[in-house]
């Protein structure tokens, strides 16, 4: 215990690297012992070049698969901790929820009675109950964990996106990446994250590396800004419960060509695009411009291809696997975050739940066991046996965060409303499976009320860190 203590230091907020920072350098010393111990005290060996340069027992004393690929799952909103992986039953009632634990596959440990699935597959992934960052505001979370960045960056901006941000892990995996094939190196899905007045929330994007180093956002979803959840079987209102979505649809991209459009009138086309876009080479100097591009290109690349096409058709699953995952939002984007990956993309973000879906303000214990429980459940359970039965997950690191956990303490926001939890940022539990972690394991843990870490204390830089170890 004593040794795991001896990890990589972070600094202050808004100081320190802990691996996500372009510009950070780490003397051998203190490579190797990170490496030795694990990121997030998980069991994932250090980076390849680490490995090849110390060789494979001086960074903990067996080689493992070397991943290639990560699934970012995403909870915006922030994920009430008490009432999923970190239940505190011997707390106050003010404090506890009404949720009992079961047992998992891991002995000793209990999670939500409502994640019957998850608990049944405990072997497979790990969590991390000690992971914080100073921040109660959607804005600043997203922006702390998107980017694996504690501290906010200069002239930040609540309400928008800006140039001056921190570059989302996104991003950066997007700039330094190589695409395979005709895909691109990374994608978001379903849909970009927007706050219910429809602002969009800074921490998703470029940022400082600029506009055109912006994620491929797979715009998968229509924004809603008055219906939560897994649509088209488990949305609702946060106030209300049980709420028809007025746009169902899970819109698979369609990457065929048009109707009476053969391919060689396409390449024909392609090609008068190009000798046009010749002179307009002056122009593309605008970041704007060569962004656009770019996706121009990957496009054409996509409509080219048509193994390529079928790693967004998740219509083309079988019966037992939709069945496995779910049928609706969380199902299908878990499902073809999966394809993506098995067809060549690094990274691969999901957003589980538009419009701050798992920000449990009011109702809280009633939306999370009938609305966001049952789906999250099976989606999330479903990715991790497929994943494994595949042969991927030696190969995909699976993380599962939120920009924030919720308070310790129970209360209601308005006089007759049923309670929830308020923003909390002082801990949070996040779950990794694959990629090198060893499954059935828990890092750190909170104080008695769920609060505050009480061991082992984790911040975004480390869970960067652990996503950009497991690309490369």
């Amino acid at each position: 215990m004593k040794r795991r203590r001896k990890r990589l230091e972070v600094g202050k907020s808004g100081e320190g690297c802990g691996g996500g920072h372009v510009g950070c350098e780490m003397s051998r010393r203190t490579m190797v012992q990170a490496g030795a111990l694990g990121l997030m005290g998980l069991g994932i060996n250090h980076v390849a070049g680490l490995r090849e340069a110390v060789g494979a027992e001086a960074v903990g004393g067996k080689k493992r698969v070397a991943a290639r690929s990560v699934i970012y799952v995403f909870l915006s909103g922030g994920l009430a901790q008490q009432d999923s992986f970190d239940l505190k039953p011997e707390s106050g009632e003010k404090y506890r929820g009404p949720f009992r634990g079961i047992k998992t596959k891991t002995a000793g440990v209990h999670i939500c009675e409502h994640l019957p699935l998850l608990a049944g597959c405990s072997d497979v992934w790990s969590m991390c109950r000690s992971l914080t960052h100073p921040h109660n505001e959607h804005s600043d979370g997203h922006m702390a964990m998107l980017t694996g960045r504690s501290g906010m960056p200069a002239n930040f901006d609540r309400n928008k996106p800006k140039g001056s941000d921190w570059p989302a892990i996104s991003a950066l995996a997007g700039k330094l990446l190589t695409g395979r094939g005709n895909l691109p190196p990374v994608m978001v899905l379903p849909e970009k994250l927007v706050h219910r007045t429809g602002r969009v929330i800074p921490g998703q994007f470029g940022g400082q590396l600029g506009e055109r180093f912006d994620p491929w956002f797979l715009e998968a979803s229509t924004f809603n800004g008055k219906n939560y959840g897994a649509y088209p079987t488990h949305n609702f209102h946060h106030d209300r419960g049980k709420e028809a979505r007025t746009d169902p649809k899970f819109h698979i991209p369609s990457l065929n060509l048009p109707r009476g459009m053969s391919r060689g009138r396409f390449n024909r086309r392609v090609r008068m695009l190009e000798q046009v876009s010749g002179q307009q080479r002056e122009l593309e100097a605008a970041a704007a411009v060569r962004g656009f591009g770019r996706y121009r290109e990957m496009a054409i690349d996509l409509l080219g291809d048509a193994k390529t096409r079928r790693a967004f058709d998740i219509s083309k699953a079988d019966k037992k696997t939709q069945d496995r995952y779910g049928r609706n939002s969380f199902g299908w984007s878990l499902l073809m975050a999966r394809q993506l990956v098995e067809a060549g993309v690094s990274l691969v973000q999901v957003n589980l739940g538009n419009n701050e879906t798992w920000d449990t303000h009011v109702n809280a214990f009633h939306n999370l066991k009938e609305y966001l429980f049952p789906p999250f459940d099976r989606a999330l359970s479903g990715l991790f046996l497929d994943l494994k039965e595949r042969g991927m997950l030696d190969e995909t690191l699976v993380v599962v965060g939120s920009e924030f956990g919720r308070t310790p303490r129970i209360f209601s926001i308005g006089k007759g409303k049923p309670p929830g939890r308020d923003h909390w940022g002082a801990v949070q539990t996040v779950l990794l499976a694959g990629g090198g972690v060893n499954g059935g394991r828990v890092v750190g843990a909170s104080d008695k009320a769920g609060g505050y870490p009480d061991a082992d204390v984790q911040r975004p830089e480390n869970l960067a860190a652990t996503i950009y170890d497991a690309l490369g």
